[in-house]
């Protein structure tokens, strides 16, 4: 009884959102199978289990991570090459050896405080107190560093083939709570929904509307995200002007995601973490010119320091646009948010997969759809971390 009053509520959508559908098919056609992509009409008849999966598409009843062509990455991708330690104490003391740290003098240098982060190589314990020696001669306090702290596991998705649906990730509550609530229109007056998600869930959008100076998006029927709420992906496999050879990094200021493109189709997609305002990435059409699987980052960009940041062995890094590259933040817990200093934050997972795919010279495009994104180059220095 259940599967006939399903039938009869999908029929009756049928016969709304899919006018003529049932219209009866030629003899020589047959039905089309259920699958994730989208199939020419002459290929076979859009109707019965073909359609109904679209209709669950459609109306949100379906979970995007089973409709998507796509894969999750590479597990190990997540591991990082270092150990790596937060340093918590302003002008914290180094000491040549586990003793001198033990005894607390002499101290060889102190390192400046701010967002630090350094790599450890061996560890001692000396009456029940731990010494790291973050390099040679060089050996720091447990109560002056916090080791091994957890850094996001977050992985975008590889695609086998180019998504014909935009879809989004759900992000954080902004409002503090731990799930992402959802309006039954587009806009605040209209009541929550019953419908919730998870951080990083995945939705199609249907449509997008603006309201309260707002973008809204449509996730399933009443049921709606403001763009805060939700990071949008847009396949596009149309090349920017200049971009040759089928292969470009596509990087969306506003929704804070990248899309790769190869051979002019979709592979890979994810969250990322831009610039500030102030110390934006800048818009254009760059090129990698230099790889590294790990490196030293460091700058300041006020005057009284209290932006100063010493970063040890970040890794997979990719530089386009003089200091702004593209990178593994192994300091950063979320993505979908603009934090950075200028470069292009990636989960450890994601960078470490863009670093093997990318090659030199490969292009990237950096673009901010709704124009906050200033593009006058006298307002952009060198760019950092």
């Amino acid at each position: 009884m259940k599967s006939i009053i399903l039938s009869l509520f999908l029929l009756s959508i049928l016969l709304t959102a899919f006018p003529g559908s049932a219209t009866a098919a030629p003899a020589h056609q047959v039905t089309c199978l259920p699958s994730k992509f989208p199939v020419r009409i002459s290929d076979c008849l859009q109707a019965g289990p073909w359609l109904d999966l679209r209709v669950k598409v459609e109306y949100g009843l379906a979970d995007p991570n089973s409709i998507l062509p796509s894969n999750s990455p590479d597990p190990s991708l997540t591991q990082l090459p270092f150990y790596y330690a937060r340093v918590n104490t302003a002008n914290a003391p180094i000491f040549s050896t586990p003793s001198d740290a033990h005894a607390g003098s002499p101290v060889l240098r102190t390192m400046e405080g701010g967002l630090v982060y350094v790599t450890y190589q061996d560890v001692q314990e000396i009456d029940g107190k731990n010494y790291y020696m973050i390099n040679f001669g060089e050996w720091m306090r447990r109560g002056d560093i916090t080791p091994n702290q957890a850094y996001s596991q977050f992985k975008g998705l590889e695609f086998y083939a180019t998504p014909t649906q935009t879809f989004a990730w759900v992000l954080e509550n902004f409002q503090g709570g731990v799930l992402q609530p959802t309006y039954t229109g587009p806009g605040l007056e209209f009541p929550l929904g019953e419908r919730t998600y998870n951080p990083f869930d995945m939705v199609f959008v249907y449509e997008i509307a603006e309201a309260n100076g707002l973008r809204w998006f449509r996730v399933g029927p009443d049921v709606w995200l403001e763009s805060r709420q939700a990071r949008l992906v847009i396949p596009n496999t149309t090349a920017p002007a200049g971009v040759d050879g089928g292969r470009w990094i596509d990087i969306n200021l506003q929704e804070q995601t990248i899309a790769v493109y190869e051979d002019n189709e979709l592979v890979f997609a994810t969250l990322i973490a831009t610039g500030l305002p102030g110390v934006w990435t800048r818009p254009g059409l760059f090129q990698v010119y230099e790889k590294h699987e790990s490196t030293l980052m460091r700058g300041v960009f006020t005057a009284d320091r209290s932006d100063y940041y010493f970063l040890e062995d970040v890794p997979w890094a990719m530089y386009f646009d003089d200091s702004r590259a593209l990178h593994g933040a192994y300091w950063r817990a979320r993505f979908g948010f603009e934090q950075s200093h200028g470069c292009v934050n990636l989960s450890v997972a994601d960078s470490h997969w863009l670093f093997n795919w990318a090659t030199l010279g490969d292009w990237v495009f950096v673009h901010d759809p709704s124009g906050r994104t200033p593009e006058d180059p006298s307002l952009y220095g060198s760019g950092g971390a």
